[in-house]
């Protein structure tokens, strides 16, 4: 069984080390904190056989060493893809309706913004929708109501324009 209070102690002890030798081996802090939060991961689930490791510092440090391989692996086919290929083309930043958009959905309920999601992004009828949340038709009717009706109230403005532009189709 794993000692959560060794492990806890172990990485106490030693995890602004090896922040600083991710950051050290990468030259990037976010993705130093990256590989090392990957690193305890792994140690974590193997604490049992490596905490009677006689140098599980070092192991870490070999793990977070093996992860920022790659890491550079993986970009370096990348940038040789992007080569090949040409940069993507520059893209526009987002209008203020979706920035609007956006801010509302963050108010709605997760279970509705999902099955708006799903109804509008993937135009799923309601049926496919319940089977993929798993759960009743009439609830996800529900659901993609109520996110309307929310959606509505705090984006009155765009609820107007939308009914307009309908209008006049």
């Amino acid at each position: 069984m794993r000692d959560a209070q060794s492990f806890d102690d172990f990485y106490r002890s030693t995890a602004r080390r090896m922040v600083r030798y991710g950051y050290a081996v990468t030259g990037d802090h976010n993705e130093a904190q990256d590989l090392v939060q990957e690193a305890y991961a792994r140690a974590w689930r193997q604490w049992g056989r490596l905490s009677a490791h006689p140098a599980p510092e070092a192991w870490l440090r070999l793990v977070v060493s093996r992860l920022a391989t790659d890491r550079w692996r993986r970009l370096r086919g990348l940038r040789g893809a992007l080569r090949l290929a040409g940069a993507p083309p520059p893209v526009a930043p987002p209008n203020e309706d979706s920035v609007l958009l956006v801010q509302a959905l963050r108010q709605v309920p997760a279970t509705h913004r999902r099955v708006l999601a799903l109804h509008y992004l993937y135009d799923m009828p309601v049926e496919e929708i319940a089977r993929e949340v798993d759960a009743p038709v009439g609830t996800v009717k529900s659901w993609l109501s109520r996110g309307r009706a929310r959606l509505a109230a705090l984006l009155p403005d765009l609820a107007v324009v939308e009914l307009e532009a309908t209008d006049v189709a």
